[in-house]
């Protein structure tokens, strides 16, 4: 429709049409196509024509409710109050008009105080406890009724299963509201893990956060260290017991839960001057994404004069971040070629500066994505960089006008094989298992410090052992010789000695090192691990697709990619050729020390080391022949408490079962060593 026939009714009815799109890849697709701030600017722009066309407004208008829906993946909860969302300002001059209003609703002469919390970028949460007792957590949905994941919620840190005395009496019943997040350091945990296998990564923690906590497996949400943070309340009235919202928050911190650091401002100047400093300084230094601050007024009694609209509390507001985005050209698009031979399309953009680097490239991730995007080699498109790492497109503002439309490769920009594209699956991939590029990827896998862990066989060096052909697969590392590494650029004498050291070094690596190191799609380090306990190599090898999907954990589409590299003649080979290279590839000996000192022993590790990481410790546990577990019971031998511990203490003090400081730990640990 032109704009000259553009009218209020239909460019309304346009609207709400996007919108809801909006919110179903947002809430149930887990995929949103625009920035926070564009649909923010779309709801704006619909709540204008509704005021200045009341004859327009509908009781279904994503206006008059909260964004999102319930899937039909997860039980519906009806929450005991509706969850709101709050409005967004961006800049001073609508944090000004907000304050203004607050003032004008409050009784003349009445100045508030107020809170200011973090906006976590994360998914929304509501936790039931009756009695102190964890009982359901329910997903945000559409503010009415949300998702029963309870049991995932369950493997969330910062989620009592009991809560704390304190002193106080635990209410008999409450519902805590609050935020799941996920850290910078353990999303590039979780994509390294993706890409190893095989598959794409996540596009952002809290997609990753939200599609964590939705799983129909419980181990795989406790796998990925989502963290909650509680900020308000549902059927539980604090307001009976507390005069504000800084003294509810500091109940909910003794009650158990995790509660972000909060500042108070007495008026809008200090508002903006805290937010200016948190913006500019403060914010960069957090672990996990936010995108801006939560203003409150902090007084109950004021809270309940100043109301609610029909979707939001008029007593708050979100002080929004200016969103980190900057257009550009699109300049060509490339095709990179990943371990597995997935090729992943890649635009290479007219260097452009945003959230404080320059982008000159993005990945697009597939071609699927491309299409939807319309992307055209010479459009202009629009970039973000937000809390995460990794820049992308939102969307084209400008076509180039020259039609070029990209379509998937027929053959491997790296060998020329043949591209194919399995069915069911969105990735195209090279068929070629000598392709280089491959190889490239692989030679990194199998060196890096989950795998063998051969330091110094990284990317340059790899792409110059390539390049001269000197490697043509990992077993080809273990007949390197030192004149030939002399012969490559960037190796000196003492680096090419130390290179071969640590080659020689990673011939003594356990077998569940070597299997994850061999690069097998969609097997893991904790696969991997699983596969050592129960099978030793020539096992492995003459196993069928049954006796591999007999395993913990090993279901068909595993065990049939496990059987498929072993059985197979080049996997067969490649294996006879490390052996011969001197690799032994034993059980690790946390498997076969029936008589270790740590042997039929669970270790709990809870709350932050400061000595190591958790997966260290757990390690040094393993290595010693004991088993390290996420859960407490009362077959549990000892739970080592960090900072911050909360529920697993709390249930191994009730259980009986003996904590351990981390320096405790470490003694006993070199007592057995």
């Amino acid at each position: 429709m032109s704009e000259k026939k553009k009218t209020p009714k239909s460019e309304s009815a346009a609207l709400r049409a996007d919108i809801r799109e909006h919110d179903r890849r947002y809430y149930e697709l887990e995929a949103p196509t625009i920035s926070d701030a564009e649909y923010d600017a779309l709801q704006a722009r619909l709540k204008s024509l509704e005021q200045a066309h009341p004859e327009l407004r509908s009781p279904d208008s994503p206006t008059e409710r909260v964004g999102g829906g319930v899937s039909s993946s997860f039980s519906p909860v009806k929450h005991a109050r509706p969850m709101l969302s709050l409005d967004n300002t961006y800049n001073e001059e609508e944090i000004r008009a907000w304050n203004d209003r607050v003032l004008k609703n409050l009784p003349a002469g009445e100045r508030p105080s107020f809170i200011l919390e973090q906006k976590l970028d994360g998914l929304s949460c509501a936790l039931t406890y009756e009695n102190g007792r964890f009982v359901r957590a329910a997903t945000r949905g559409d503010g009415e009724t949300g998702e029963d994941v309870t049991e995932n919620a369950r493997f969330v840190g910062g989620v009592p299963e009991r809560l704390k005395a304190a002193g106080r009496e635990v209410p008999q019943s409450l519902e805590i509201r609050g935020e799941i997040v996920l850290f910078f350091d353990d999303f590039q945990k979780i994509n390294a893990e993706e890409e190893r296998a095989g598959r794409p990564p996540f596009v952002n923690p809290r997609n990753c956060a939200s599609g964590s906590l939705r799983q129909k497996d419980p181990q795989v949400t406790k796998r990925r260290r989502l963290k909650f943070f509680a900020h308000s309340y549902g059927d539980w009235r604090p307001e009976h017991g507390f005069s504000s919202h800084s003294k509810f928050l500091a109940r909910c911190r003794s009650l158990g839960f995790r509660v972000e650091p909060f500042l108070m401002a007495s008026s809008i100047e200090d508002i903006l001057s805290r937010y200016h400093k948190f913006r500019d300084g403060g914010a960069a230094k957090l672990p996990y994404a936010v995108d801006g601050l939560v203003v409150k007024v902090d007084s109950f009694a004021q809270q309940r004069r100043l109301g609610f609209t029909a979707k939001s509390p008029r007593w708050a507001v979100a002080f929004k971040y200016p969103a980190q985005q900057a257009t550009t050209i699109v300049r060509e698009i490339e095709c990179s070629v990943g371990r597995t031979g997935t090729i992943t399309p890649v635009a290479k953009l007219e260097p452009v500066f945003c959230a404080g680097v320059t982008i000159s490239s993005v990945t697009l991730h597939n071609f699927e994505e491309i299409e939807r995007l319309g992307i055209q080699i010479g459009d202009r498109v629009l970039i973000e960089r937000a809390g995460e790492v990794i820049p992308k497109v939102i969307r084209v503002v400008e076509k180039a006008k020259k039609v070029s439309v990209i379509v998937p490769p027929s053959k491997c920009p790296d060998c020329g094989s043949p591209v194919v594209k399995e069915e069911g699956l969105v990735a195209y991939r090279c068929d070629n298992p000598s392709c280089p590029a491959q190889l490239r990827r692989t030679l990194e896998h199998f060196a890096s410090r989950p795998a063998m862990d051969i330091v110094g066989l990284g990317d340059s060096a790899v792409d110059q052992l390539v390049g001269k052909k000197l490697v043509k697969d990992v077993a080809d590392i273990y007949g390197l010789k030192k004149e030939q590494l002399l012969d490559l650029e960037l190796f000196a004498d003492k680096k090419a000695d130390n290179l071969l050291a640590q080659i020689e070094a990673s011939k003594s690596k356990t077998l569940d090192r070597a299997i994850f190191a061999l690069g097998i799609r969609h097997v893991g380090e904790k696969t991997a691990e699983t596969v050592a306990e129960r099978m030793d190599l020539d096992a492995l090898l003459n196993s069928s697709v049954e006796d591999l999907q007999a395993l913990p954990d090993i279901g068909p589409i595993v065990a049939k990619s496990l059987h498929a590299f072993f059985s197979s003649l080049i996997g067969k080979d490649l294996i006879a050729r490390l052996r011969k290279a001197g690799l032994k590839m034993p059980k690790p000996a946390r498997m076969i020390a029936a008589g270790a000192p740590f042997a039929g022993m669970t270790f709990v590790f809870t709350g932050e080391l400061k000595k190591s990481t958790r997966e260290e410790a757990e390690e040094l546990v393993k290595s010693l022949g004991g088993k390290a577990s996420s859960s407490v019971s009362a077959k549990t031998a000892y739970v080592v408490a960090g900072e911050t511990a909360g529920s697993k203490l709390k249930k191994a003090l009730a259980l009986g079962v003996k904590v351990l400081t981390e320096d405790e730990f470490l003694d006993i640990i070199n007592r057995k060593g």
